[in-house]
């Protein structure tokens, strides 16, 4: 099985200017090598055979970063193919310095990539130092380390360990059933809420004054270079309350219950049709549900998905009857048959844990 860990580092000036020099030479000869399978095809309506190598002889400057994460981005070229032949994604484009992650992957080979505590030797870098914030488990071996730079200039290494383990399906004891809810992340069918504290609109006001300072600096210039680091911490502060407060919550839901019931949602298509894309995305209910189903997959417990057609807002969680239409301002569901009252996203939760103990048991 594989993991991977991620670490600050703290290179020094000559290491981050070839961490840098690295950054732009694997965004070179990807996009070198796309634009000559474009044009070869387009010429010879075949497919051309490359390689990093080949272009070391016309671009020397090339052997000064490390030819593994050059190796690496030939990789990813043909991944990205791959997935376009498979349709899963769109035709692959170039990459662009202004827009796309600085980051390079680079793999383990005769020992090249050792870490001594404190340290962790990359190679062409040397010892860079690492802040190692969590112990790395006996018996993981490293694989390949992805080094990147945030948009606040903060540097990271994300290490990939190989360890074996053999996982076994726990017996459901305990479930619970969640149904995501805008302004608490989700309720659960026992009326239960996560009290998501929205972490965008509260530092939305700030976020909008520094931008707006951004946009009246002149491109390139010096304050221009400044308000941007800015406008990236803050943004990455909001980014990093977020992702902490969902790692502890499904931490605890983790622990707590064997399997997880929930609705399969399209939160992009959600938040295009009601208009609430900024409300949507700030709960940040994908990122919430990965960080449950790979928690819960290594205890060997279990989420479970309820098809998105499946009326778990509609239906009475008592009788069973089916509403024909549930405005989304009616927060309290009042069903016509029986006369139960309750809330609305606790009513779903329920439903949504029923039809999930049904799924489960076929």
């Amino acid at each position: 099985m594989y993991k991977a860990f991620v670490f600050r580092i703290y290179p020094n000036r000559e290491q981050a200017t070839l961490f840098a020099k690295t950054f732009g030479c694997v965004r070179f000869i990807y996009n070198k090598m796309l634009g000559d399978m474009i044009a070869h095809y387009e010429t010879h309506k075949t497919k051309l055979k490359t390689w990093p190598a080949k272009y070391k002889e016309k671009f020397p400057w090339l052997k000064e970063v490390d030819g593994s994460a050059l190796g690496y981005a030939y990789l990813n070229l043909l991944t990205a193919f791959n997935n376009f032949f498979a349709g899963r994604c769109n035709y692959p484009k170039f990459k662009s310095k202004h827009k796309d992650r600085d980051s390079y992957t680079t793999y383990l080979r005769n020992g090249n990539i050792k870490l001594n505590g404190d340290t962790i030797t990359l190679p062409k870098t040397g010892a860079v130092k690492i802040v190692m914030h969590r112990e790395i488990p006996a018996g993981y071996k490293p694989k390949s380390c992805t080094v990147s730079r945030s948009r606040e200039g903060k540097y990271y290494v994300s290490i990939l360990f190989e360890y074996d383990e053999v996982i076994v399906d726990k017996k459901v004891n305990t479930a619970i059933g969640l149904d995501f809810a805008m302004k608490s992340l989700y309720v659960d069918n026992e009326g239960n809420s996560a009290d998501y504290p929205r972490f965008y609109r509260m530092s939305e006001k700030q976020l909008a004054k520094a931008q707006r300072r951004l946009s009246k600096c002149k491109i390139g210039g010096k304050n221009y270079r400044k308000q941007r680091i800015k406008v990236a911490k803050r943004h990455a502060k909001t980014a990093n309350q977020r992702k902490d407060f969902l790692h502890k919550e499904s931490r605890r839901i983790t622990n707590a219950y064997d399997v997880v019931f929930i609705e399969d949602l399209d939160m992009q298509r959600m938040g295009r049709g009601l208009r609430l894309g900024k409300s949507v995305h700030d709960v940040g209910w994908g990122m919430f549900t990965r960080f449950l189903g790979y928690k819960l997959a290594a205890q060997g417990k279990k989420l479970v998905k309820v098809g998105q057609l499946f009326p778990s807002s509609k239906m009475c969680s008592k009788c069973g009857n089916v509403k024909d239409k549930l405005l989304l301002s009616e927060r309290t569901y009042t069903c016509c048959e029986c006369g139960n009252v309750m809330d609305r996203d606790e009513n779903a939760a329920i439903n949504i844990k029923r039809e999930g103990l049904r799924i489960l048991d076929q």
